[in-house]
């Protein structure tokens, strides 16, 4: 009895230690082999390398691939370990004699070591080489045989094998020896990089290229004898040469290696850039820099965004220019002064809400706003504008007035909806420069906008006139990620469809740079909605254009904000621009969303609908919400005499000798300067002088403005310079006395003009016309 309780125990005793040993070897080997750090890596959509970052530690040490080229697999088992595929994990025979040369010679000379055995070394890095650490190497490379295929085993050593120097792995050591991907190597290639890892420090191109030589064409012979290559591969082979020092990694697209390294750093990440086309651009932006350095701008920006997909093709962060204009610098995201780029959001956003159709007169004349005095880049005039036009010249005076008849607040509230990041602050805070370019914004915000009002339009079309919830959605650049662009719906997501493509129609009418003005006479030419945009004090130049498939936007300035003058949108962004689109494929226009249009008839002159006396009237398609507009109120029925030389009514003419006749009549103010561009115009003609209650008289000042505070320089001679009162009156032949301060200055007859020298201080002018009808304008003088 008390020997089967002995048993008993003993044999226990032996269970407990078996299996306090298999659990032993089960978690001997750490579920993660390396913790290394690794190189963030970049590949174009089709596999193309467009750039790497250098690991933490300093070595370029590319993230594990599990796809080895089928040469290199073959090179490094017949040269480390040729019975790899029939062994557990160690080769007692490779041992056995390892351990005989070993004691003959007295030193270590062979190490006898597999590949399964070589992975476990690299894991567990700066321990000793001693007999009991190779019992270890031993026991865990059996662990990690159990755990890992033959072909994972491979890949952990491809990965992580030393290549000499800073190099380590595979992948990395392609790249930096023969510039090229490991799958497009050579036979001789792959054997030199087969060789390598067995001495790293000793041998490595540049250096012992000898003793590299020998153990290259070495294994070429064996690979030669074992007829895995035959003999005319075997001559090429050995006569190719050895590389002489590392290449540069390539760096097509750093500014996205930059932008991706913060998000997905030691990754290998395949990008959706299209690589022809981003070199494409490499080469464009570098020519005009060469040009704008002259005018030291040295720093520009590209992004192209293919509309459908919202992906990002080409990245272009910055110019090639050099540290102390910030190369490093990506520009894409950061925020500048938007200019008239925004613009268009206006012009669409009154053409939805129904404020406008596309070609409502506006407004043109000089104007204020309190101490805001907005003027036209040309510091000109035309008195009224169609609206379309005033878009597409980029008009300030008439963006002005649209915005403070639309609301500031509630524009504002549309900028917010297109998920602006920059526009951090409430309206008030921007006032009516908003559009002008008193806010901030960035490349990549502007162009994922003017992508979603694309591919609204074209959504809208392929789905039957109904929109995507999720339009305005962030773009990608990583190929894994897609968009989803939310359910369809019958409501809009922020504009409506006739609204976008009527505003895409005036920006295609915008004129193009100088060196590209032939391009409407060309039946080819290319279709692109696009605007330009200067910031105040010429720090920033924007161009941004999109057709059906793509959006192209450029911005143009010095990183440190630092003004230059030319440094303006149509002259240094938009031929970079119109380059890009030039390597890009041809697209076909807008659809033109009918389901939400409706046909009406136009008033050609004024642009508004037309009212019953409008009488040159073309039916358009206009938007629906355009509808509520107001009839043409230019046009007016005056009654003239039988040769239409005066005005006339029935207190001096018989009801059939009078004429009724349509006749285009405008403010004095906005007259004023629209006949000085427009000869045509006609003044309304004057009432016979034995008509009665026929003489409506308005007049209205052209400067001073209201409150305005004025300073009167000194010319050359030291003399301070005259102020010039202007006055627009209906009538601009009458005779109008002038007054300042109650004393009478004189008087002007058709041309309204009067020189006067005020002194410091608030005044008050006051002009009275011939027919007693008066006006009054106070303006300050300061010193």
């Amino acid at each position: 009895m008390t020997r089967l309780i002995n048993h008993i125990k003993r044999h226990k005793i032996k269970t407990v230690i078996v299996t306090v040993l298999l659990l032993a070897y089960y978690f001997c080997l750490p579920n993660q082999l390396f913790k290394d750090p690794t190189s963030t890596v970049i590949t174009s959509s089709n596999n193309e390398l467009m750039g790497a970052q250098i690991a933490k530690d300093g070595q370029w040490r590319f993230p594990e691939n599990d796809s080895i080229p089928k040469k290199f697999k073959t090179c490094i088992i017949q040269f480390e370990d040729e019975y790899f595929y029939k062994h557990p994990g160690f080769n007692p025979i490779s041992i056995y004699k390892a351990l005989r040369d070993n004691i003959k010679s007295g030193k270590v000379k062979r190490g006898g070591s597999t590949i399964t055995q070589q992975v476990i070394r690299l894991s567990r890095k700066g321990t000793q080489r001693t007999y009991f650490e190779k019992f270890k190497e031993i026991i865990l490379a059996t662990r990690l045989e159990f755990r890992a295929s033959k072909n994972k085993i491979l890949s952990y050593y491809s990965s992580h094998a030393p290549f000499g120097g800073n190099v380590v792995g595979l992948d990395a050591a392609s790249w930096r020896y023969f510039n090229r991907h490991a799958n497009d190597l050579s036979w001789a290639e792959s054997a030199t990089l087969a060789v390598l890892p067995n001495a790293p420090s000793l041998i490595y191109p540049g250096k012992n290229q000898k003793r590299l030589l020998e153990k290259r064409n070495r294994l070429l012979k064996k690979l030669l004898e074992k007829e895995i290559i035959d003999s005319l591969t075997y001559k090429l082979s050995i006569i190719e040469r050895l590389p002489q020092k590392p290449y540069p990694l390539p760096q097509i697209a750093p500014h996205l290696l930059q932008k991706t390294t913060k998000f997905h750093y030691g990754k290998y990440i395949k990008t959706t850039i299209n690589s022809e086309l981003q070199k494409q651009i490499n080469s464009i932006v570098k020519n005009h820099y060469n040009q704008l350095s002259q005018n030291e701008i040295y720093n520009a920006a590209v992004l192209v965004l293919d509309v459908k997909t919202r992906q990002v093709l080409a990245y272009v962060g910055n110019t090639p220019t050099d540290k102390t204009h910030q190369k490093d610098v990506d520009i894409i995201d950061k925020p500048r002064s938007t200019g008239s780029i925004l613009k268009p959001f206006l012009y669409t956003a009154m053409l939805d809400a129904g404020d406008i159709l596309p070609n409502t007169l506006i407004a043109d004349v000089p104007t204020q706003f309190g101490n805001y005095n907005p003027e036209n880049y040309n510091k000109t005039y035309d008195g009224i504008v169609p609206a379309s036009r005033a878009l597409s010249r980029s008009l300030n005076v008439p963006s002005v007035r649209m915005l403070q008849e639309f609301g500031l607040d509630r524009f504002h509230h549309y900028l917010k909806a297109l998920n602006l990041k920059d526009l951090k602050y409430n309206a008030n805070h921007y006032g009516l420069s908003l559009i002008l370019g008193g806010a901030e914004s960035n490349l990549w915000d502007l162009c994922k906008s003017y992508a979603a009002l694309s591919s609204t339009l074209n959504h809208f079309s392929e789905t039957s006139s109904e929109y995507f919830s999720n339009e305005f959605c962030e773009p990608v650049f990583i190929a894994s990620d897609t968009i989803d662009f939310g359910k369809k719906t019958s409501d809009k997501t922020l504009f409506d469809a006739a609204s976008i493509y009527l505003t895409y129609n005036s920006l295609k009418e915008v004129n193009r740079p100088q060196s590209d003005e032939s391009w409407e006479f060309f039946d080819n030419s290319k279709q692109v909605a696009w605007k330009t945009g200067t910031s105040f004090g010429f720090r920033d130049a924007w161009a941004i254009g999109s057709t059906k498939d793509y959006v192209v936007g450029i911005w143009v300035g010095n990183a440190d904000g630092e003004g230059r003058p030319g440094l303006v949108g149509v002259e240094t962004a938009a031929p970079i621009l119109f380059d890009v689109f030039d390597v890009l494929p041809n697209s076909d226009w807008f659809a033109k969303p009918f389901d939400e249009m409706q046909a009406v008839d136009i008033c050609n002159e004024s642009g508004h609908r037309a009212s019953q006396n409008c009488k040159n009237i073309e039916t358009q398609f206009v938007q629906v919400s355009g509808l509520k507009t107001k009839p043409c109120p230019y046009h007016i029925l005056i009654h003239l005499n039988k040769n239409e030389a005066f005005q006339v009514n029935s207190s001096c003419e018989t009801i059939d000798n009078i004429t009724h006749k349509s006749w285009f009549v405008l403010p004095p103010l906005m007259a004023y300067y629209y006949k000085a561009k427009n000869p045509f115009y006609k003044p309304l003609p004057k009432f016979r002088s034995d008509c009665l209650g026929g003489n409506t008289i308005s007049m209205e000042f052209i400067y001073p403005k209201e409150n305005n505070s004025i300073f009167l320089p000194k010319d050359f001679d030291g003399n301070i310079n005259d102020l010039i009162l202007k006055i627009a009156h209906s009538k601009h032949d009458s005779t109008l006395f002038w007054y300042l301060d109650d004393t009478f200055l004189g008087s002007t007859k058709d041309i309204h003009e009067l020189a006067i020298k005020p002194k410091q201080g608030v005044h008050v002018i006051t002009v009275v016309d011939e027919f007693g009808n008066e006006a009054k304008r106070q303006f300050k003088v300061s010193n």
